[in-house]
């Protein structure tokens, strides 16, 4: 499955020396609303439940059909993924139930735990590791692979990694990279952002902005069409390796809170 998912907000400092107190007065309530407006802004604009539905195409053949699911519980965040066989490109994902809990800050995104089941009796896509940050460790099993080691920083997983991006986009911040756990390793992957496309999609006619992800060494590209105006969730999401493109994913239903 693909691994994943800016909003900008500029502000003026303008100095000003009134000489009347009503003048004062005028500015502080200025002030005031001001920062109310950019409050409701924030609030607006952070992260929010959702699910979507995608058609999975793999040579221009629809292979599979996966569905997103972001959920709040109390001070946690669940995601899930779930992909079903379709069409008559029939394909089974490495990973068709993939289930990530994790938690977001102001400063980043840690996930809790990640679980992988590729529905069958072998476990050689399965995963089962949990990410503890009070003791500074990642233990569990990654597709049959051992898991003991130092929590690095920044670390994500699989799923988590998509929230990140768009939290990170949703703050303001363009992310450089991302650390995701790969077995008793982990694989470093570049983003940048590649421009800008206005998509027309079953759930409207949308402004994205394009952004890439590249693993180390790899000749694949991943790219995301994420829509500021719907949280940066990714209306499309494309796989290429030397320029060739391998499958992509097209968003067909959204339903947000």
């Amino acid at each position: 499955m693909p691994r994943w998912w800016r909003i900008q907000v500029f502000t003026r400092a303008i100095e000003q020396r009134p000489q009347h107190g009503l003048a004062r007065i005028a500015l502080t309530l200025a002030f005031a609303i001001a920062g109310l407006a950019l409050n409701a802004v924030a609030t607006a604009d952070e992260l929010k439940p959702f699910e979507a539905s995608y058609t999975w195409m793999w040579h221009g053949m629809t292979v599979a059909l996966s569905t997103l699911h972001l959920e709040r519980q109390d001070d946690t965040w669940i995601y899930r993924s779930k992909s079903e066989p379709r069409g008559i490109g029939r394909m089974r994902s490495e990973r068709p139930t993939q289930e990530s809990v994790l938690k977001v800050t102001d400063a980043d995104v840690r996930p809790l735990s990640y679980k992988a089941d590729d529905g069958t009796s072998s476990t050689k896509r399965d995963a089962d590791v949990v990410f503890d940050w009070e003791h500074g460790r990642v233990t569990g099993v990654y597709e049959d692979t051992k898991v003991d080691m130092p929590l690095p920083p920044g670390i994500q997983d699989d799923l988590s990694v998509q929230i990140a991006l768009m939290v990170e986009l949703l703050k303001g911040r363009t992310p450089e990279e991302f650390l995701l756990l790969s077995g008793n390793s982990v694989r470093k992957y570049r983003y940048s952002r590649d421009g800008t496309e206005t998509l027309v999609t079953p759930v409207g006619t949308v402004k994205t902005i394009i952004y890439s992800a590249q693993k180390e060494g790899s000749p694949r590209v991943t790219q995301f069409w994420c829509a500021p105006s719907l949280g940066y969730i990714p209306l499309r999401v494309q796989q290429r390796r030397d320029h060739q493109i391998e499958w992509n994913m097209q968003i067909q239903s959204l339903k947000r809170e």
